[in-house]
């Protein structure tokens, strides 16, 4: 007997996990650490050098929360990345959300904005205005977010993505065009209220 594919052993692991076998969450590590460190370095190659978050950090953060899941509800492999993704996003926001607060006084010594202090403060701006703009498109199409999240900070294929959700590859193309022309528009100032 041939052993199953990467991809399927992700799944039964997962699928494991979920029945409450604690061993499987030990095997499924090795599996998804590289896959976890690609998501992570694809968050992280959008920062500046030298961002206070790390890549080993937010991996760190992310798998503890995904290991921290007492009751797990991973559909398959893609599923888990997904929600791997959707916590990373979570992460570098609550971080960059962090940095505004310390910028705004939270108990930090004063000093002198440098160019380094510059470019920082807007990417964290940039970030958290996507994050703001993911928000209000979830309100009111939230698969059409998750498409952006999936697709944008997981680096999901278009088949991944419409496996966990469920449509057809088509709806997930639409949704992605349309997603990205409404992000477009509600970041540049207009005012978007539906696709």
């Amino acid at each position: 007997m041939t052993p199953a594919p990467p991809q399927q052993q992700v799944t039964q692991l997962l699928c494991e996990w979920r029945g409450g076998d604690p061993s499987a969450l030990e095997k499924l590590i090795p599996l998804v650490q590289p896959e976890l460190q690609r998501l992570a370095h694809h968050y992280m190659s959008r920062e500046r050098p030298g961002h206070t978050l790390q890549t080993t950090a937010l991996i760190d953060d992310a798998y503890l929360q995904l290991a921290d899941n007492t009751h797990p509800q991973w559909q398959n492999r893609a599923h888990f990345f997904a929600a791997a993704a959707q916590l990373m996003r979570r992460i570098m926001v609550d971080h960059a959300r962090q940095r505004q607060a310390l910028k705004r006084g939270g108990g930090a010594i004063r000093v002198e904005l440098n160019e380094a202090a510059a470019v920082t403060q807007t990417r964290a701006d940039e970030l958290l205005a996507l994050d703001e703009a993911l928000e209000k498109l979830a309100t009111f199409d939230h698969r059409k977010a998750q498409v952006v999240e999936m697709r944008y900070f997981a680096g999901l294929t278009m088949d991944e993505i419409a496996e966990v959700l469920k449509v057809h590859v088509n709806t997930v193309t639409r949704d992605w065009t349309a997603a990205r022309a409404w992000l477009l528009a509600a970041l540049s100032g207009e005012d978007m209220d539906a696709i």
